[in-house]
């Protein structure tokens, strides 16, 4: 983990709700995909965690939803703000197990951790199919940035809009070796109930501090209770233990 200040390069809308932020600062402290930041806000108490979307040597790049206080303070920021943030939070997926033909699975801004992930899957050599979720046409994002990897892209919205109708486990395809996730909780245990191999699911929590020391997004699993923000928010579907 490390704190560093990050100028605000671009901050520009995806869709009515979720917007896209590029950053300039020292990414050094971040390791895998999946992994996420806690931004520092003026006359917020807690930091807010945000996924990264992607990363270099030089630059961060955030996709975000504006729910909320800190999400809308975020939303209206302009180029050249600094941002307090701290980097390289959470374990973050891990590719060695992917085979050949791995499966990502977004559903809203859980969209975002799966681009990195599949930009690095696609540097191996594998070939990547990745279904994006949403509930309806005018909520899709990163569509063409998937495909412009080289992703196998399909679309699913619950309302039938746009793509294919349903919800990302209506597009499951035949030929996945593994798979990787990141949604709502009631998407990632369709997920776990339909999937047919091995994979890695990225829960989203209210967080406190976002390091492990507050212990309040703590969730049982197979192998005892585990915190989100430090020793997720990576699971394995073999250590899950879903609380009906």
């Amino acid at each position: 983990m490390k704190q560093s200040i990050f100028q605000i390069l671009s901050n520009t809308p995806l869709t009515d709700s979720v917007s896209k932020m590029v950053l300039s600062g020292d990414t050094s402290a971040i390791t895998a995909p999946g992994q996420f930041v806690n931004i520092k806000l003026e006359g917020l108490f807690l930091r807010r965690p945000i996924s990264v979307c992607d990363y270099d040597g030089e630059t961060l790049t955030i996709v975000y939803k504006a729910v909320g206080k800190g999400t809308e303070k975020m939303r209206a920021m302009v180029p050249g703000q600094e941002l307090d943030l701290l980097t390289g939070l959470g374990n973050g997926y891990d590719l060695t197990p992917a085979g050949d033909r791995p499966l990502l699975l977004g559903g809203g801004v859980g969209v975002p951790p799966l681009y990195h992930l599949a930009k690095k899957l696609i540097a191996q050599g594998r070939e990547v199919t990745v279904v994006l979720g949403f509930n309806t046409k005018s909520e899709v994002f990163y569509e063409d940035e998937f495909k412009s990897l080289g992703c196998r892209v399909t679309v699913t919205t619950a309302d039938g809009s746009y793509g294919v109708k349903g919800f990302v486990t209506h597009a499951l395809p035949e030929d996945y070796t593994y798979f990787y996730t990141c949604g709502p909780e009631p998407m990632l245990k369709a997920v776990y109930r339909a999937s047919k191999t091995s994979g890695q699911m990225s829960f989203e929590e209210r967080m406190g501090c976002g390091f492990g020391a507050c212990m309040g997004c703590s969730c049982k699993t197979l192998t005892g209770y585990k915190r989100i923000c430090k020793d997720g928010p990576v699971m394995r579907k073999e250590e899950i233990a879903w609380q009906d």
